[in-house]
């Protein structure tokens, strides 16, 4: 497995996220604080299920550990239901209807935040022009 060079600090900044020292994880994750030290230098590279142990005790996916991902959590993890929910309630929509809402389900992260960046401006243009017919 071809790794980059960005293992070794993404795994040191989600250490130093959470508050822990390199000793402190190592003993969470059984394996000597060297390892750890030489996995955030990357003069060692962790094996696939040592990867996927720092994977899951940190609550991200692999491929954002290996730099193929911005994205902290899989598609596996998304659910894009209720990020629209939650779009629609933050930006207090009342009534929101979906023609077909299995479409919905397989809209990725980066779909949703499309939906949210849109219906942001709809609505600000939306205010925007209450505002200059309430002058008139």
């Amino acid at each position: 497995m071809m790794m980059k060079k960005i293992v070794g600090p993404r795994i040191r900044e989600l250490r130093r996220e959470m508050g822990l020292k390199q000793e402190e994880l190592a003993e969470k994750l059984n394996m000597s604080k060297s390892s750890i030290g030489m996995y955030e230098r990357n003069e060692r590279k962790p094996d696939y299920d040592t990867l996927q142990q720092i994977a899951d005790f940190f609550g991200v996916s692999r491929p954002f550990l290996l730099g193929d991902s911005d994205q902290k959590k899989g598609y596996d993890d998304f659910d894009s239901l209720a990020a629209i929910k939650e779009i629609v309630e933050d930006l207090e929509i009342e009534d929101l209807f979906f023609h077909n809402i299995d479409d919905l389900k397989s809209l990725s992260p980066e779909d949703v935040e499309d939906i949210r960046h849109h219906l942001e401006y709809t609505l600000y243009k939306a205010r925007q022009r209450k505002k200059k017919e309430d002058k008139q």
